[in-house]
């Protein structure tokens, strides 16, 4: 898969742009704050519905502008799609594919991205919010239906956890709560989904992971991914709330992965029924996919804490490279787009060569730079410049 032409219409510092791609390396340079992070970042979104940078739709919309529209023509061999995004300040967004509407969340199923960018280092360093956000935007490439799935358990655990608030408001306890048990549920019944699919993509990315870190780093430090989940005790420490006394339990093993959903959803009815009086008195909901966190590993030790800066880097560039290559192997649509967002000024000239080497077989790869020189020469087939929200190609290309 390859995008063939971006559109932007008040999105970020684009009043209006076209922009047009080859197979191959396409690079954009220019200073910091030009805009080149926005055009991949609205190439990312058809596929990950978010961005990269923030949480909300609504800072991608032009200042003073109510809405923004990006459109991508994307070719699969002969065929082409033409997809379109309109982003709302507020409100819902909407979609179009070949100028149809469809629900957003059937984008993902045209449009397969892998951005990395210097955020990454959050997913190793971070909050485990960081990582489940990583582990559910590529799930939703893997299996674009989880996009509601994920959408449906928000929602029923927003609504858990208002009716946890007005209980411990009232001074209603266990058996004189009866409405909770349907939203326990519901809850367990989409969550398990996601537990299930989490797992399943950690065993998946394991040796992809082990093979992209031992091509950047030029060493086998033995990275390692896996699933502390709560329904097993383990308290996810972007949330203070949710910590508990209790000794940290043991990662998910490899057994995780291939239990049933009824298993699963045995384990996280258990783990509601132990945690009941212990959410009634916080009025928060303490058991589920959102406490769940991924240890990632190197030489045996959890990278947040351990890890040097340069395999930090390391593992989160390998994170994205497994991605890609999961869904290179297991895709439909061919290669994903591979978008290499301002990585080459914060490798060393050894890692920025074998990068190069790695992503050098792709269909399409999109690489920003500020300064050009970063780029190794053999992705700089095409160079286009950008300036305040304006394109230029390189003459001659």
């Amino acid at each position: 898969m390859i995008v063939e032409q971006l559109s932007l219409v008040d999105f970020r510092n684009y009043a209006a742009v076209d922009v047009s791609l080859v197979a191959g390396a396409n690079v954009f340079v220019g200073r910091n704050g030009q805009g080149k992070t926005n055009l991949a970042e609205a190439i990312a979104y058809f596929a990950t519905l978010g961005s990269h940078r923030v949480s909300q739709d609504a800072p991608m919309v032009r200042d003073g502008q109510d809405a923004a529209i990006v459109r991508a023509r994307l070719a699969f061999g002969e065929r082409r799609v033409q997809l379109e995004a309109q982003l709302n300040r507020t409100g819902s967004n909407k979609a179009r594919v070949n100028g149809s509407p469809v629900k957003t969340s059937e984008l993902p199923r045209y449009a397969q991205v892998v951005l990395f960018a210097p955020e990454d280092l959050q997913i190793v360093r971070g909050d485990p919010s960081a990582r489940r956000r990583f582990a559910d935007q590529l799930l939703i490439q893997r299996a674009p239906r989880m996009a509601g799935v994920l959408a449906d358990y928000e929602r029923v655990l927003r609504q858990r956890t208002t009716l946890l608030k007005s209980a411990r408001a009232r001074g209603i306890r266990g058996d004189e709560l009866s409405t909770l048990d349907v939203w326990d549920d519901k809850l367990v019944q989409l969550g398990t989904q996601v537990i299930r699919g989490r797992l399943a993509l950690a065993a998946d990315l394991s040796q992809p992971l082990a093979d992209a870190y031992t091509a950047i780093a030029g060493a086998d430090h033995s990275p390692q991914l896996e699933w502390l989940l709560s329904l097993d005790g383990a308290a996810a420490d972007d949330d203070d709330d949710a910590r508990d006394a209790a000794p940290a339990p043991a990662a998910a093993s490899a057994g995780d992965a291939v239990q049933t959903q009824e298993q699963i959803e045995a384990r996280f009815r258990t783990a509601l029924a132990a945690k009941r009086d212990a959410e009634l008195d916080r009025a928060v909901t303490l058991v589920g996919p959102h406490r769940d966190d991924l240890l990632l590993r190197v030489r045996g030790l959890p990278v947040k804490g351990y890890a040097s800066h340069g395999e930090s880097w390391s593992v989160a560039l390998a994170l994205r490279l497994a991605s890609a290559r999961l869904l290179r192997e297991q895709s439909m649509l061919g290669d994903p787009v591979l978008i290499l967002d301002d990585v080459f000024a914060e490798l060393d000239t050894d890692r920025r060569s074998r990068l190069a080497g790695v992503v050098a077989d792709f269909e399409q790869v999109i690489v920003t730079a500020a300064v050009e020189e970063d780029v190794p020469p053999a992705l700089r087939a095409r160079t286009v410049r950008v300036e305040a929200g304006t394109i230029r190609e390189d003459a001659g290309v």
